[in-house]
């Protein structure tokens, strides 16, 4: 049995380690362990031992921002610990620091060999999921140099160099080689009776082309003070229900989240903004479609993290047709932006990578609910350009105009599906089957309309264009009509989950269906009928709304798109539950997951598993989630808007 894996995260960095506080470099579909800075590992082994040997964890690392455990040297009850250690570790911005405290439990002098094994293995987080991917990196050198204080390991590969620096105070008595490339920095310690010594490392990342000044804080302590001000800074003001303790619990947990998911982006002017990470350990970095609905959820009591985000997307914005112009084309809103080698080498194609039917619409969607929510329009004037680019792409490349819909094809090399539901098998038929071609998923449609609707109300009140305002109302109202002739399955009183290429219905029963009561584009009728339909068994497992129906030969309790619980997915559709009037089903969502929340910690996950409550009396994880997501962290905002505090 293998140490659980506690993260620390603190913007684009996070480091996960194990119960006593060490890192293996363990390989995996879990999180992986490590310090890792813009997409790759700047520290692959950090383990402990005194006297030779591993201690043992008395207190394990608890979940928090600060990792703290108490270790002993393992023995029996004759033999009580000659010593106790109180490790303290944490995550700064491209920093991991340690303090380490040995106190001798004897009334002699003590004497201790203590020791830390350290390696940076530099390997790019794409490495380390288990999708049985290799990547040749020719020519790629590792070094180690021992420095005064420590020791430095660098990583080059043609112009590509990153560095992780340790030191610590005091300086080492030695520093080993290993044998394996890692090198043990060595203390002996002479402890007086009952006698107290302090140490402290330091880790400091470099990652390739970061030129940032870094400054790092003398302590874990100091670091925790840091983190607690900024999430300080993100809960305070919020107005929580009194009268819901635990939807106002898992809203501050959620802000708190937040406050620690930012990551640095730049504007279209060059300056420097924080935006919302998707999620750690697997994307601590900038992805559209996330950063978009964290903003929405957040933008009545957080419009600074809307404020930040539609410029860094902006920036990012696509202008000219890539090299496979299937995916990156002029006005598109960008899915996914990593730093890391294997893009910079054009191993992997995040580098900037547009593979994302939705991010374009929802970018739009936010432009116009921030100028609605804070009356103030210089946002949407600084920004017209990328907004009418960005129309320009859906009615274009997107396919509005040639299809009568927003389109995608799979990515070879990329996502197969490219909507929220981005894994290979997520758009299926009931029984599974996947549709050929090219693919028109009902949740992007929604966000369409409401995106044209949304512009349009720009185009008349900001920038003064009633003649653009018109055009994209008709387009509008022109979607919603074809929508509810082509999608809707009158057998099922339900929208299909998808058209295939030939316009076919994908009938599958998704909980895609509730996005369209969020952006409005079924009629009442229509809405009410859905509305009641997701509420019903097979939807609805008593923690949520599944991704797919029970009872479907394509449903799986434990699949990541086809069965699941998506708390992000909840809200929105709990925010349209609320839209159609039908508000006593959306408390009943937002209080099954305001239980979830409860029973993690008030922290919301990025997914659980869809098994039934009436079964299951505490909610099952999804075995690879996203311990800390960013639309999961927003999700209990969303609850609070579509129902109060009720």
């Amino acid at each position: 049995m293998t140490d659980r894996h506690h993260l620390l995260v603190y913007g684009g960095t996070f480091a996960a380690v194990g119960d006593g506080g060490d890192i293996s470099g363990v390989r995996g579909v879990g999180s992986p362990d490590g310090l890792f800075v813009r997409d790759a590992r700047h520290l692959s082994r950090w383990q402990l031992t005194v006297d030779g040997a591993v201690p043992e964890a008395l207190s394990p690392v608890a979940d928090g921002d600060t990792a703290r455990c108490v270790l002993v040297p393992r023995g029996g009850r004759n033999e009580p610990p000659a010593y106790t250690l109180f490790r303290e570790q944490a995550v700064g911005d491209g920093s991991f620091i340690e303090s380490l405290r040995v106190t001798s439990n004897r009334p002699v002098p003590t004497t201790v060999r203590l020791a830390i094994t350290a390696d940076a293995d530099f390997t790019d987080q794409f490495e380390l999921r288990s999708d049985h991917r290799t990547y040749a990196k020719t020519g790629a050198t590792r070094s180690r140099q021992v420095l005064d204080h420590g020791v430095e390991f660098t990583y080059r590969r043609g112009e590509w160099r990153s560095v992780t620096t340790v030191t610590a105070a005091p300086a080492p008595d030695g520093v080993e080689e290993t044998g394996t490339g890692a090198r043990r920095l060595v203390w002996t310690l002479d402890l007086e009776p009952h006698g107290t010594t302090e140490l402290t490392l330091r880790v400091m990342a470099r990652p390739h082309g970061d030129k940032r000044a870094l400054r790092v804080p003398r302590s874990p302590a100091a670091l925790n003070r840091q983190l607690l001000s900024l999430e300080g800074e993100f809960v305070e003001g919020v107005a929580f229900p009194t009268g819901w303790p635990e939807l106002a619990a898992a809203c501050a947990r959620g802000l708190a989240d937040l406050a620690s998911l930012q990551v640095q982006a730049t504007g279209p002017d060059g300056e420097d903004l924080r935006v919302p990470a998707a999620g750690a350990p697997w994307f601590l970095t900038l992805l559209g479609r996330d950063a978009l609905l964290t903003s929405l959820f957040a933008l009545p009591y957080r419009p600074r993290l809307a404020a930040a985000t539609l410029p860094a997307l902006a920036a990012t914005q696509a202008t000219q047709s890539g090299a496979d112009d299937a995916v990156c084309q002029p006005g598109k809103i960008v899915h996914e932006v990593r730093h890391g080698e294997l893009a910079h080498f054009g191993q992997v194609p995040y580098g900037r990578y547009y593979g994302s039917v939705d991010a374009t619409p929802l970018f739009l969607v936010l432009l116009g609910a921030y100028v609605e929510q804070t009356g103030d329009p210089a946002l949407a004037r600084r920004l017209e350009p990328h907004a009418r680019a960005a129309v320009g792409w859906m009615l274009d490349h997107g396919g509005l105009t040639s299809r009568g819909y927003l389109v995608y094809r799979a990515d070879q090399g990329g996502l197969a599906n490219q909507n929220w539901k981005d894994s290979p098998g997520a758009i299926c038929s009931a029984d599974g089957t996947r549709p050929g071609g090219p693919v028109m998923a009902a949740g992007a449609q929604g966000y369409a309309y409401d995106a044209l609707r949304r512009t349009a109300w720009l185009a008349r009140t900001v920038w003064q264009d009633e003649t653009y305002a018109a055009l994209l109302a008709q387009a509008a109202g022109d979607l919603r009509d074809r929508f509810q002739r082509d999608f809707w399955m009158p057998e099922h009183s339900f929208p299909a989950l998808a058209l295939d290429g030939r316009g076919r219905q994908v009938d599958a029963l998704a909980s895609d269906a509730g996005h369209l009561l969020w952006s409005g584009l079924l009629d009442k009728e229509y809405g009410e009928q859905v509305g009641r339909r997701l509420l019903e068994p097979d939807f609805f497992s008593g923690w949520g709304v599944r991704t797919l129906a029970s009872g479907q030969p394509a449903y799986h309790p434990l699949s990541y798109h086809r069965g699941s619980v998506w708390p992000h997915d909840n809200a929105l559709i709990t925010l349209g539950l609320a839209r159609y009037g039908l508000h006593d089903e959306a408390r009943t969502v937002a209080h099954a997951l305001v239980d979830a929340a409860t029973a993690t910690g008030h922290r919301l996950p990025e997914v659980l598993a869809g098994y039934g409550r009436d079964t299951h009396p505490e909610p099952v994880p999804y075995p690879h989630a996203c311990v800390r997501e960013s639309r999961s962290a927003a999700a209990p905002l969303a609850l609070l808007t579509a129902v109060g505090g009720a």
